[in-house]
């Protein structure tokens, strides 16, 4: 099953694999921690096709146990710090048998829940003798739900061998862009740079102490590394590659961001939980015009919505109903602009605000807003108006305190000069709570959307 790893660990076993607390362990090492933990497991009569929560972030442990599980054949449900309050909806959502633990030590612990799981999609696993991954969605527009994948098409994509990176592990344990970038690091003989703190200033710090070259990350992570202007601090000469990708990316976020990192290609991804991560390539640096697919992927654009059909598609939901088309497409619900190969992503469709009959895309506005100076964060949003269906609202979180008049009228007025008129925001809201996640992801599900159109 993973096999084709630990060809590679075996190849390399005096590489730098992961970097960790200041501690750097060897292929050589992690090759013998997989195989102490696949004993491990069997001693523990940890069966194939057990649902095996690992909570955990990115340690030697954890990674070492993830990949002897996956060779056990065990269904993985992966849950960080993250959604500490949700863990326990989760793990009873998931249908968890087992769990291992891992504290701040990388030590761990075993618990095993009573019940035994059931559900269609965990048998469909079972009568193939194939692992899986259960990874929940991050719930910032509604309810998580919870995907279910067949481990072997995601880790089909991996035995093809491409560059060896030093690649910082931005994106969590328990996302599928972090899924994604651990297998791509370790398949390719890479160094997995851990950070347990996802500050502007400790991500730099680790790049440069650790000389990484590839930082997956989110748009608003970069907003907030602009803001801190850490960037002065450290030295990123290492640094070749910024990939982003989560949510929009706003135009004035990647315009400054290239300003900061002339020397780094910018990169932007396109994944979802329920269909894995696309190969992609962006026009160029500074574009956000984006080729998405790929071996194992096929894509289409119906009414201005992005479709997708993959090969590493998961099986479906725990609990929710399935999101395919009959002929096997899975609607994205990205509202997209196509130019030729090259596609735009303007956002979610259900956030689109429709002003008497105009569309007006979010992070245009955010974009826009984001330009003026001590703006921090913006979230614009769709309320119901009795004349025009909806109107633009915004919550602005500022950098310093500011009289919210002179704020709200500078907004209104640079909006004006770059805008039309229907998108200006009516409504502006200044707010001292944060507006992103611990997946450094907007949270749009604290405003009022706008119904969906």
């Amino acid at each position: 099953m993973i096999d084709f790893l630990l060809q590679v660990f075996q190849e390399n076993p005096d590489k730098d694999a992961i970097v960790w607390k200041n501690h750097i362990y060897s292929y050589g090492w992690l090759s013998q921690r997989v195989a102490y933990w696949s004993d491990f497991i069997a001693r523990e009569h940890v069966p194939p096709g057990s649902i095996t929560a690992i909570e955990a972030d990115f340690s030697p442990n954890s990674i070492a146990l993830m990949l002897a599980l996956i060779q056990r054949r065990c269904i993985l449900v992966p849950l960080t710090t993250s959604v500490e309050a949700k863990k326990p909806e989760f793990l009873q959502v998931a249908e968890a048998e087992i769990s291992f633990k891992l504290d701040d030590g990388d030590n761990v612990s075993v618990e095993r829940f009573p019940d035994h799981a059931t559900h269609a999609h965990y048998a469909t696993l079972r009568d193939q003798s194939h692992p899986g991954l259960v990874l929940f969605s991050s719930g910032s527009t509604g309810k998580s739900k919870a995907a279910v994948h067949d481990f072997v098409g995601i880790l089909e994509k991996f035995k093809v061998r491409r560059n060896s990176l030093r690649t910082m592990t931005f994106l969590l344990y328990d996302h599928i862009g972090g899924v994604n970038t651990l297998l791509y690091t370790l398949s390719n003989a890479g160094c997995i740079v851990t950070v347990q703190d996802r500050s502007p200033d400790a991500v730099l710090w680790a790049i440069a102490k650790y000389r990484a070259e590839l930082l997956p990350t989110s748009p608003t992570f970069l907003n907030l590394l602009i803001l801190s202007e850490a960037y002065r601090r450290h030295n990123t000469e290492t640094l070749k590659t910024i990939t982003y990708g989560t949510e929009p990316m706003p135009e004035s976020t990647l315009r400054r961001s290239r300003e900061i990192f002339p020397n780094v290609n910018f990169q932007q991804t396109y994944g979802l939980s329920e269909v894995g991560i696309l190969r992609s390539k962006s026009r160029s640096s500074d574009s956000l015009w984006v080729k998405v697919g790929g071996e194992g992927f096929e894509t289409r654009v119906v009414d201005g919505m992005l479709q997708i059909k993959a090969r590493s598609a998961m099986l479906g939901y725990l609990n929710a109903p399935s999101p395919f088309t009959d002929d096997g497409w899975f609607i994205t619900g990205d509202a997209v602009e196509v130019d030729g190969e090259y596609m735009r992503i303007l956002g979610r469709k259900s956030e689109i605000i429709n002003v008497g009959g105009e569309k007006v895309y979010p992070a245009e506005v955010e974009s826009t807003i984001s330009e003026i100076p001590n703006i921090a964060e913006v979230t614009v949003f769709g309320e119901k108006h009795p004349i025009t269906g909806n109107i633009v609202s915004a919550r602005i979180r500022l950098l310093e305190e500011e009289d919210p008049k002179a704020v709200k009228l500078r907004v209104k007025n640079h909006c004006r000069e770059r805008l039309r008129s229907f998108m200006v925001p009516v409504k502006i809201e200044i707010v001292t709570d944060v507006q992103h996640s611990e997946r450094f992801k907007k949270m749009r599900a604290q405003v009022q959307p706008a119904p969906p159109q």
